[in-house]
């Protein structure tokens, strides 16, 4: 009996979870860190639409690609991608 129910919560999360839509917010912000170990950037932001309030944190950055263009100190325009829980920045345009 445990074992079902345990299933059934499993599924229910499952499908949850699957119905989560992507999202795409354009901001703008400055590099202040970098990790290349885990390809994330510690990014100065100011409001991400309806997502977050102006906060300095850190985001993983996608592709590796998008990585590689960044440096401690630019001024970006990009891309945040949110389907929570997991978030990411792309198309990132240096200034």
């Amino acid at each position: 009996m445990i074992r079902r129910v345990c299933l059934l919560l499993l599924v229910a999360l499952v499908l949850v979870g699957c119905g989560a839509k992507e999202k795409r917010y354009q901001f703008d912000g400055t590099i202040t860190a970098l990790d290349p170990a885990n390809k994330t950037a510690t990014i100065q932001a100011g409001q991400i639409g309806d997502w977050m309030d102006p906060m300095t944190m850190e985001y993983s950055i996608k592709p590796d690609a998008e990585f590689a263009k960044l440096h401690v100190g630019d001024r970006i325009h990009a891309t945040a991608v949110v389907k929570d829980p997991v978030y990411y920045v792309t198309d990132i345009q240096v200034k």
